[in-house]
């Protein structure tokens, strides 16, 4: 356990606060939460490849911390009607339908090196903006009019293209390193 990791948990931690954030209304409260959680992801990250601090639980733990938060935030978005609810059901099933893939693949002793795509990449950027711009409209009341409906047209293209392309290198490896049928 290093300085890293511990920011990790941390921001592990801050998920149920920002969905009582959301869920209580204090949406200046939650857009302050998101943006420090942002914060504490790119220092975690700069410590760890800086300062040479990358663990294997910190390589686990930093994408779950991730996705805790961006799927807490948009489901409790979803339920409260601030988003749409397809979007909340798409952004969620891609990633269930990733991970799985994944336990699939590690079920037939056949793992999928995990390397993320720049479509993914792009969508994780896409989600993220997206989150922010619609806690930042309800905390400090302003109108998001064309950008809310443009970041929501690019996280609704780049999570269908990002789990295709996902399911299509999945199918590929499963296929090519598929133990022979007894």
């Amino acid at each position: 356990m290093n300085l890293p990791n511990i920011i990790t948990l941390a921001r592990i931690l801050l998920v149920p606060v920002i969905v009582w954030a959301i869920a209580s209304n204090q949406m200046a409260i939650a857009f302050f939460i998101f943006v420090t959680a942002g914060v504490s992801d790119a220092i975690d990250g700069f410590l760890a490849k800086r300062f040479n601090m990358t663990t294997e639980i910190g390589a686990l733990l930093d994408p779950v911390a991730d996705k805790a938060l961006l799927v807490s935030i948009y489901v409790t978005l979803g339920i409260s009607g601030d988003i749409p609810r397809w979007l909340v059901i798409l952004v969620v099933s891609r990633d269930f339908m990733i991970v799985g893939a994944v336990i699939v693949s590690w079920l037939l002793d056949n793992p999928v090196p995990m390397k993320p795509l720049m479509v993914s990449k792009l969508n994780t950027v896409a989600q993220v903006s997206f989150a922010a711009l619609i806690l930042a409209s309800l905390g400090f009341g302003f109108s998001t009019a064309p950008y809310e409906i443009a970041l929501m047209l690019c996280v609704t293209v780049l999570t269908l293209l990002s789990v295709s392309f996902y399911l299509v290198e999945w199918a590929r490896h499963m296929s090519a390193g598929a133990p022979p049928s007894s």
